[in-house]
């Protein structure tokens, strides 16, 4: 057996043993029920406190040049939208409702939004103008980033990174040259970290996809908003390589799991 696979076996042994299986969130309708493996030393409040200075970062980064949105229309409907997708988060982990939620529009011609560890929302307004998105695509796109931070996907993330590292250091010690290392963090890479990223978009499409429906948003609109950020994006990189699923991957997700939660819009809007 070559020293590129006993590196890579041994960093996997070793991720494992400093990792814990948890439960970040509830299934839902959508059953989204994947045990993940965090690293213990690194602890969610840690988590959202390091990303809490970053984003606070970022604000005044936008605030300096003007670009901090809090006033036009576009802001009220990012405030309202959030504020109902938030009142569901609950549903998947009790303690969100006590995280120090916080939603901001960032003038940019990004087509982005991000919610990162607890609770911290960014929507570009290039986002919401050039795809020219309705309450419900916008609800899609921010339940699916809110999604992520509750599943702690940053922090899941972080975790394998301590994986890659572990396999640079057993590999020095085993006196692997750094060809070897290079194949083996390729390795890693693709078997523990891109296969995992599809996997948390997925989730965080199911998730996002039940939070705007129980939010009493159409959730037929993630699929206009997915073609729309397909048509923008001029196609996409090979589903192999890439940490996002595929357009037609993702759609025939999102498809099959409408019905599930169609039951929970019609609640909330009596429909």
């Amino acid at each position: 057996m070559s020293k590129v696979f006993i590196l890579s076996g041994l960093a996997a042994a070793l991720l494992l043993a400093g990792c814990q299986a948890v439960n970040t969130t509830s299934g839902g309708a959508v059953g989204v029920e994947r045990k993940q493996y965090m690293f213990s030393m690194l602890s969610t409040e840690q988590v959202n406190q390091m990303y809490a200075q970053s984003y606070q970062q970022t604000l005044s980064e936008a605030s300096s040049k003007g670009a901090l949105d809090s006033s036009s229309g576009n802001a009220k409907r990012v405030a309202a939208v959030a504020k109902r997708l938030i009142a569901q988060a609950p549903v998947f982990r009790a303690d969100a409702a006590s995280w120090d939620w916080q939603v901001n529009l960032i003038k940019s011609d990004d087509l982005n939004a991000n919610c990162g560890p607890g609770g911290k929302i960014i929507v570009y307004s290039g986002l919401i103008e050039k795809l020219n998105l309705t309450d419900d695509e916008l609800a899609a796109v921010m339940g699916h980033e809110i999604a992520h931070a509750l599943r702690e996907h940053g922090r899941e993330a972080m975790s394998k990174a301590y994986g890659v590292q572990m396999a640079n250091q057993i590999g020095a010690a085993l006196g692997v040259g750094q060809g070897g290392l290079q194949v083996a963090n390729l390795g890693v890479e693709y078997l523990m970290t891109l296969p995992n990223s599809r996997s948390n978009e997925n989730e965080a499409d199911l998730i996002g996809l039940e939070l705007a429906a129980r939010a009493g948003y159409n959730p037929n609109a993630a699929l206009s908003l997915w073609e729309k950020m397909a048509k923008a994006g001029n196609g996409a990189p090979p589903e192999f390589l890439s940490t996002h699923p595929s357009s037609s991957t993702r759609m025939a997700n999102l498809q099959a799991a409408i019905p599930k939660v169609m039951p929970l819009y019609q609640q909330a809007t009596g429909k």
